[in-house]
């Protein structure tokens, strides 16, 4: 029997990345067995609202809010750097948990948050994205190699050098003087449904401006090309600090906007904050079929 229910939404974005986020934190509306249909109608582009994914806010029993995402193809994912600033974004300024300062729980671990708020408004957000682990049992990625770092990956006809990485999610990065010949189009779904990473991964270019600067395209797991990626910006910048292409402190240039990255050292294993604002665009009210 085909239910109907009149949805609340708001639509947001983090440079670009955009997002329809839908709160869930006193009430579950979508039923869990028709999340990833309903995701999949919402995030339609010229048929419906359009996004890159959909957020849910809900409670969480060992955090102050959790934090769902789920990509555009129904998928699920651990984790989303510019998502999660949308989603703090709402959870302050709509009273889900009004504080400068939030655990939040995600698949990817819990994040801690600092909100910049200026009349009540959230105006950026510094999210602590935890540490990054380049094991390729823990990327995942099947390969012979413990690390797979800034080596070639058979990609159809190519050859290309990639570093894989986990941030809470899995990434490859490739580095190269040149985003114009990247061929994003081709190669990131390429690399994106590779056999070497069974559960998909982000595939980021990059070019290194200089130390502390870098300029990025990406290609995101269930998503396709999007304008921004915080998990991904905060993987390059850990990346290129391993391989000594980078220094700590990063400026990332996206085709949305930028984020500044800071890695750090946490008992020998590396992490990095990942600081940018979040826009509330318009809220609306859908009906849904499920």
């Amino acid at each position: 029997m085909t239910e109907k229910m009149i949805l609340l939404f708001h639509k947001m974005h983090g440079l670009g990345n955009d997002y329809v986020v839908i709160d869930e934190s006193t009430e579950e509306l979508i039923p869990e067995d028709k999340k990833e249909d309903v995701v999949k109608a919402l995030c339609r582009r010229g048929f419906s609202i359009g996004a890159d994914g959909v957020i849910f806010v809900s409670p969480s029993a060992i955090a102050n809010v959790r934090f769902r995402i789920f990509n555009s193809d129904g998928s699920e994912a651990e984790m989303c750097g510019n998502g999660i600033r949308c989603f703090a974004k709402y959870v302050y300024e709509n009273d889900v948990f009004p504080e400068k300062k939030m655990s939040v729980e995600t698949l990817g671990g819990i994040k801690n948050l600092v909100l910049n708020v200026e009349n009540k408004t959230v105006t950026s957000c510094r999210v602590d994205m935890g540490t990054a682990t380049f094991k390729t049992v823990d990327v995942p990625m099947i390969s012979d190699e413990e690390e797979f770092i800034d080596m070639e990956l058979t990609v159809g006809s190519e050859q290309v050098e990639l570093t894989a990485i986990n941030v809470g999610n899995p990434h490859a990065v490739s580095f190269t003087d040149n985003l114009n010949k990247a061929s994003l189009d081709q190669l990131g779904p390429m690399i994106e449904n590779h056999e070497a990473f069974p559960e998909r991964t982000n595939v980021h270019f990059v070019k290194v401006i200089n130390p502390q600067e870098v300029e990025m395209l990406t290609w995101e797991r269930g998503a396709g090309f999007t304008m921004a990626c915080g998990t991904g910006a905060t993987g390059t910048v850990i990346s290129g600090y391993r391989l000594g292409l980078l220094e700590k402190d990063v400026l990332v240039h996206l085709p949305g906007g930028d984020l500044q990255i800071t890695v750090y050292d946490h008992d020998g294993k590396l992490g990095a904050f990942m600081e940018g604002d979040a826009v509330a665009v318009y809220e609306g009210i859908m009906e849904l079929e499920f």
